[in-house]
């Protein structure tokens, strides 16, 4: 089973201006590239590298129509993580961070069993031109996957509720 072929209740990233720092990172990047090349200093060359490699990590924010996390008959699927079936859970929680001046959701996945057997499809493995790119996931060492549910353009509760209800009816 391949990331693009899970089909079911699906999210993906929002189409909102608060990514427009990515376009802007990536035009300073080519300007100040094209400042190095025009003064042959370095110091221009050493900026358009961190201005590239910002938005190259921040790629994925773009792509709005790409399912990055959902749910079907079998599991959940995570983008670049893989299909976790749905008796491997314990428990689907909504987490509310507060970070500085902000207050961050976040959905917990906790497994019951080891990832490789949680596992029904694992995608972890990605193209070269992706592994240095951000990931919508994170995992502690508790077995706990955790998914940031800010950037995806349906509400945090929403994806929380249905989430547990499709769990509900599928692990019995």
């Amino acid at each position: 089973m391949q990331e693009q072929d899970v089909g079911g209740y699906s999210v993906a990233y929002g189409r909102e201006d608060t990514y427009f720092p990515v376009y802007i990172t990536a035009a300073l990047a080519a300007i100040f590239l094209t400042a190095s090349w025009i003064t042959g200093a370095l110091y221009w060359l050493a900026l358009a590298a961190a201005a590239a490699a910002f938005t190259y990590y921040n790629i994925p924010l773009l792509e709005a129509g790409r399912p990055t996390i959902g749910a079907n008959q079998y599991g959940i699927f995570i983008q670049a993580f893989g299909l976790i079936r749905w008796r491997a859970i314990e428990r689907i929680d909504l987490a509310e961070i507060a970070e500085r001046a902000m207050t961050v959701h976040e959905l917990q996945i906790a497994l019951n069993v080891p990832l490789s057997s949680a596992l029904v499809a694992d995608w972890r493995k990605r193209p070269i031109y992706r592994l240095l790119m951000r990931l919508p996931w994170s995992m502690d060492h508790r077995g706990v996957v955790r998914v940031n549910l800010d950037p995806f353009d349906r509400a945090p509760d929403e994806i929380h509720r249905t989430f547990l209800r499709m769990w509900r009816y599928y692990r019995s």
